[in-house]
């Protein structure tokens, strides 16, 4: 008999999903089906988003992690799996908009993360069913003491993921199953085999979540538009993340600290070549000049150091001010491995 045979939130736990797979014996005529969730806080989001693609038998509900990308919201998580697909980011994120928002057959119902009770699925809040923030304060004022899923009465089983349940999967009633069991935590990786209602789970090989946080910390600073950012938000995001544990994070957090303050120090002699050039070039120059701004205010006598610093609001206009007039600045490449 042809089985559909539903995965909790996989999160990029690659390993555990192939051994969880030979757990329960996949055949090619199984239908598989992800709650969604399949990427961000693991190791290989890529070898899963493959290996569900590459199925012919497959189905991915949208999860709120995989709809953060499709809507460019990123946080932390989005960040390192933006860096862990590469060249294949772009690619993937098109496949996510193409992801449906729930599955049904004649035994179950999927979604990833709830449902509103007695209303058929193609009418739910696609917020609702994927778990976004929106949605759950949707859901908690509509039930603020108590859970969705307490007030589902239909026959017809449900299945979900996205808050993690613990260790083991939450079963109520024989109709209500809550498939998030941490695998990305260090818990399980949990799959409900129907029409049978089996339930197989495999431990995961670490908790992939702390880890990825330490190792991807540093390549994820390193992304981030530190040349466009205001001096105080520079400052912010030094500050920020200067407690890291790692020393080559902290390390270049310092360098690049050091770059801010050397190129703000460099007011003072944008100051003295825009009052030299004002004085030396004749008016015609002066408009052709890419300067002419701070030339014209210097000529007339409103460039002073604050008002520059004030004008100069990030490194990116600060470098670009040294390089119209001639001065040299400080560098720091953000692309460069010898630099960073």
């Amino acid at each position: 008999m042809r089985r559909t045979v539903i995965i909790g939130d996989i999160h990029g736990c690659f390993d555990e999903l192939l051994e969880l797979l030979e757990k329960v014996d996949l055949r090619p005529d199984d239908l598989l089906v992800s709650v969604g969730d399949l990427v961000d806080r693991g190791p290989a989001p890529g070898e899963v988003i493959r290996l569900f693609r590459e199925r012919p038998n497959a189905v991915v509900i949208m999860g709120n992690h995989e709809r953060k990308h499709v809507r460019g919201i990123f946080s932390y998580a989005q960040e390192i799996t933006r860096l862990q697909l590469g060249d294949q980011y772009a690619e993937s994120v098109d496949w996510m908009r193409t992801l449906p928002y729930f599955f049904e057959n004649e035994h179950v119902r999927v979604v990833h993360a709830a449902m509103l009770p007695g209303l058929a699925l193609p009418e739910q809040r696609e917020e609702i069913l994927c778990g976004s923030t929106r949605g759950e304060r949707e859901l908690a004022r509509k039930f603020p003491d108590s859970y969705w899923y307490e007030h589902y009465t239909d026959p017809k089983p449900v299945v979900f993921g996205h808050h993690v349940t613990g260790r083991e999967p939450m079963i109520r009633d024989g109709r209500i199953f809550g498939l998030d069991t941490g695998a990305c935590h260090g818990w399980n990786l949990t799959a409900l085999c129907v029409p049978g209602f089996t339930v197989h789970s495999v431990e995961a090989h670490a908790d992939h979540w702390s880890i990825a946080k330490r190792h991807w910390q540093l390549p994820v600073l390193k992304t981030k538009p530190w040349h466009d950012f205001t001096w105080s938000e520079l400052a912010e995001a030094i500050t920020r993340f200067s407690s890291a544990p790692d020393a080559a994070t902290r390390g270049w957090l310092e360098r690049v600290g050091t770059w801010a303050s050397d190129l703000r120090s460099s007011i003072p002699a944008l100051v003295a070549a825009a009052h030299r050039l004002a004085d030396e070039l004749p008016t015609s120059e002066l408009r052709q000049h890419p300067a002419a701004q701070y030339l014209f205010q210097a000529r007339n006598g409103r460039l002073d150091q604050t008002s520059l610093a004030r004008q100069c609001s990030t490194p990116r206009r600060t470098i670009d001010l040294t390089a119209a007039l001639g001065v040299v600045a400080p560098k720091l490449d953000l692309e460069s491995a010898a630099d960073l």
